[in-house]
C-alpha cells in the first residue's frame, strides 16, 4: 500500500541518561522540533511508583508491583499525564515518588510489564523517547542514541532550581546525595543498568544550556538522516 510505513521503520531518537540530567527537557524540545510523538518513560515507573504508595503496596513486592505496572489506567494528554481521570503530573514528579520509581525500576517483572506499553508509543511519523534503557533494551534500533548526562553537582543545582520555582524547599547537600544514590541504584542493577551502549553518542551537558543541547540533538540526527536518506 503507497504510503505505507510499517511500525518498525518509523524512527527513533533515544535518549538515556542519569536522573536529573535534562534529558527529559530535551527530548521533549526536540520532539517539539520534529513534529514527533515524545515518550516520557520515567513517567511509567513514577506512576507505578504513585499507584503502589496510595494502596498501601509493599515497595518490596514485586509481583504485587508488576501487577499494578499492568494494570495501570493511564492517559497522556500533551504535557499532562493523568491516573484514573485524575491529572498527577505534578504529584508523580515529588521527591518520594522518584525514589520510589529508581527502586521499583530494579524489579524484572515490573519492567517487562511495562515494556510493551512503552513500545506502543512508536508512531508516524516518528518517537523521542527518553529514560534509562531506551536504546539498549525498550527500542534497540533506534537511529539515533544519545547518552546525555553532567556532572552530579550540576544535577543537584538543577533540581534545587526546578524545586525552589515550584516552592518546594530543598537542601542542596540531600539533593545531591540522592542524586548519587539514584545513579548508584540505577547503574548497577541487574536488569537493564543505566549505562552508554558502544553504538550510543555521548552528550555532557554540564556547561550547556538547553537550547544547546536540544540543536546538538538535531543536528545529530540531521547528519543520521543524511547517511540513510530518511
Amino acid at each position: 500500500m503507497k504510503g505505507f510505513m510499517r511500525i518498525d521503520n518509523v524512527p527513533v531518537i533515544a535518549i538515556d541518561g542519569p536522573s536529573a540530567s535534562g534529558k527529559g527537557t530535551v527530548a521533549q524540545r526536540v520532539a517539539e522540533k520534529l513534529g514527533f510523538h515524545y515518550l516520557d518513560s520515567g513517567a511509567l515507573y513514577r506512576l507505578v511508583a504513585l499507584a503502589a504508595m496510595r494502596s498501601g503496596v509493599d515497595l518490596s513486592n514485586e509481583n504485587t508491583l508488576s501487577d499494578v505496572a499492568a494494570q495501570l489506567d493511564v492517559v497522556f494528554e500533551g504535557a499532562d499525564i493523568r491516573f484514573q481521570s485524575e491529572n498527577v503530573t505534578s504529584a508523580i514528579r515529588t521527591e518520594a515518588c522518584s525514589n520510589a520509581a529508581s527502586r521499583i525500576a530494579a524489579y524484572p517483572k515490573v519492567r517487562t510489564a511495562l515494556l510493551a506499553r512503552q513500545r506502543e508509543f512508536r508512531q508516524i511519523p516518528g518517537l523521542v523517547a527518553d529514560g534509562r534503557d531506551m536504546g539498549s533494551v525498550v527500542f534497540p534500533d533506534a537511529v539515533l542514541k544519545i547518552f546525555l548526562t553532567a556532572s552530579a553537582e550540576t544535577r543537584a543545582q538543577r533540581r534545587l532550581k526546578q524545586l525552589m520555582e515550584k516552592g518546594i524547599d530543598a537542601n542542596i547537600a540531600t539533593l545531591l546525595q540522592d542524586i548519587r544514590d539514584r545513579d548508584a541504584r540505577d547503574s548497577n542493577r541487574t536488569v537493564a543498568p543505566l549505562q552508554q551502549g558502544t553504538d550510543t553518542n555521548l552528550l555532557d551537558t554540564t556547561s550547556l544550556n538547553i537550547a544547546e543541547a536540544v540543536d546538538s540533538v538535531l543536528k545529530q540526527y540531521a547528519g543520521v538522516c543524511a547517511k540513510k536518506h530518511l
